[in-house]
């Protein structure tokens, strides 16, 4: 799903921004279509880049197109950068930029409106995880609202359900063979959304308690109409 709507906006837009969570394959699907990569966070070439970027950011945009520049908020001058060169070129499909942390938006000059096309990802869906049968398909019920649905069905147990509930639609699941690894999948990024992230986005220190109190009361109460009262005293 996200494969085509991402080749759908490097035909319309000279750079497209993948945005979402840490994890949801980003990464991993700009790559499938790039022909070039320039990776900020490699531990090996980071400082070369940053300091190279600070100079001349030009130098890092040249490469095989569309180039996809991963992590590219460590470089926040590469976003007035690629707008730049895609102004000069004026062809689509440049440039893909992803990257899972907040940026400092005074540290841009231009929005990238009319330029930046921005495509939010997230985790895989039960269809993508290959747990569902697409026997209802949502777009299809929205292209045909007269699509009968009688009879189908879920080959899907309610176990099987909330298993996939808990464990959610993180892409590196796939590759664990026990339920119990593929659950600590999760309970690891948690952890760290609680720890480091819920700090990190803008540099505020947060209590990690807290946070996972939040969470919890949340969870539980998804899908009503919780009171804040109520959900104070979780």
């Amino acid at each position: 799903m996200a494969d085509g709507v991402l080749r759908d906006n490097l035909e319309a837009f000279g750079v497209v921004l993948i945005e979402g969570p840490k994890w949801c394959g980003k990464t991993t699907t700009a790559a499938q279509q790039a022909k070039s990569v320039l990776q900020l966070q490699d531990p090996d070439t980071r400082d070369a880049y940053l300091t190279t970027a600070a100079i001349r950011p030009s130098f890092l945009l040249q490469g095989e197109t569309p180039r996809l520049i991963d992590e590219w908020q460590v470089a926040p001058t590469l976003w007035d950068a690629v707008r730049t060169m895609v102004d000069k070129q004026g062809e689509a499909g440049q440039f893909i930029l992803t990257g899972s942390n907040s940026i400092d938006e005074t540290k841009i000059m231009h929005s990238g409106t009319g330029r930046i096309s921005r495509m939010k990802m997230y985790p895989m869906s039960l269809f993508e995880s290959k747990e569902s049968n697409g026997a209802i398909s949502l777009k299809e019920l929205f292209d045909n609202p007269q699509l009968d649905i009688d009879g189908r069905t879920s080959s899907m147990t309610i176990e099987d359900l909330i298993f996939a509930a808990c464990r959610g639609g993180w892409p590196a699941t796939l590759s664990r063979k026990s339920r119990k690894a593929q659950l600590l999948i999760a309970q690891s990024y948690i952890s760290s959304v609680c720890k480091i992230d819920i700090s990190t986005v803008d540099k505020v220190q947060r209590n990690e308690l807290l946070t996972r109190l939040i969470l919890h009361t949340y969870a539980r109460n998804v899908s009503t109409l919780a009171k804040k009262s109520n959900m104070m005293k979780d």
